[in-house]
């Protein structure tokens, strides 16, 4: 599964959306179960990758020790931003950084985490190398990643209706990015070349997302992510008009008023060998 730039970008209104709409809508729920099973690893440093506008450090920052270091990246400097805007309920330390090329040193991190940013990696083994350089001996890395799209029923859809706007060339972003790397054997493949060599656990996690109206799951989907890109790029006046494409679509398969679906994702935990 390739991705390409534009793939990648989150930028203009892009971090305000994602965070009114699609945190509260798929986000939140995985980010408090990430932050559980990272307060369980007792980890005296944590490295946040690809970590948004900062659902997961927010909630690190509330249930970690003070003595826990938190260090929060992004590829996208218009994210962080956003992300600092909102705060932290105490201090962690914001970069830009690039996941296939962090600059921190070797060892400096009990633990490496990563909410659904594994699937916009160029190169999968090269970041997950790099993770595996900046933990200490022992330590873990916990990441996420969506589950294939027919298990995430908002978001598939959203790619249907989008399909059915452009027959001819349907917009791919959110079967090939988001929901384009599930395959547990190409994931664990992709570790093991990273240095992962124990310990490779996959957990897969079922939830129910729910929105508060089927105008909202669609502008989630539409203006919130890089599908927006994919859709201005082919008629820059479509956006209102393909999240009313959407919001229909949601309403007929999901009814009107509060709106709720299933959405499912792969938890994958390695440890760095001792």
């Amino acid at each position: 599964m390739n991705t390409s730039s534009g793939d990648r970008v989150f930028a203009g209104p892009i971090p305000q959306v994602y965070e009114q709409y699609l945190v509260p809508l798929i986000f939140d729920p995985y980010a408090r179960d990430m932050t559980r099973r990272v307060a369980s690893l007792a980890p005296g440093a944590v490295l946040e990758i690809a970590a948004g506008t900062g659902v997961v450090t927010r909630h690190l920052a509330d249930k970690l020790p003070a003595a826990v270091s938190i260090v929060s990246t992004d590829l996208s400097q218009a994210m962080l931003d956003h992300a600092m805007t909102l705060g932290t309920s105490r201090a962690v330390t914001w970069r830009q950084a690039d996941a296939m090329s962090l600059p921190f040193p070797d060892g400096a991190f009990d633990a490496v985490v990563c909410q659904f940013g594994a699937m916009f990696f160029p190169d999968k083994a090269i970041a997950f190398a790099e993770a595996n350089r900046v933990l200490r001996p022992g330590g873990t890395f916990l990441f996420n990643v969506w589950d294939r799209i027919e298990e995430n029923e908002f978001a598939d859809c959203v790619s249907q209706a989008m399909a059915g706007l452009f027959p001819k060339d349907p917009p791919q972003f959110m079967v090939r990015v988001p929901h384009g790397y599930y395959d547990q054997a190409v994931i664990a493949s992709a570790l093991l070349k990273g240095g992962f060599a124990d310990s490779i656990r996959f957990d897969t996690v079922a939830m129910q997302s729910r929105g508060e109206s089927p105008r909202t799951v669609a502008t989630a989907y539409c203006q919130g992510t890089p599908l927006r890109n994919e859709l201005e790029g082919r008629d820059a006046s479509i956006l209102g008009a393909a999240t009313d494409v959407a919001a229909a679509a949601i309403e007929k398969r999901f009814g009107g008023g509060q709106v709720s679906g299933k959405i499912q994702a792969h938890v994958v935990s390695a440890t760095k060998k001792a």
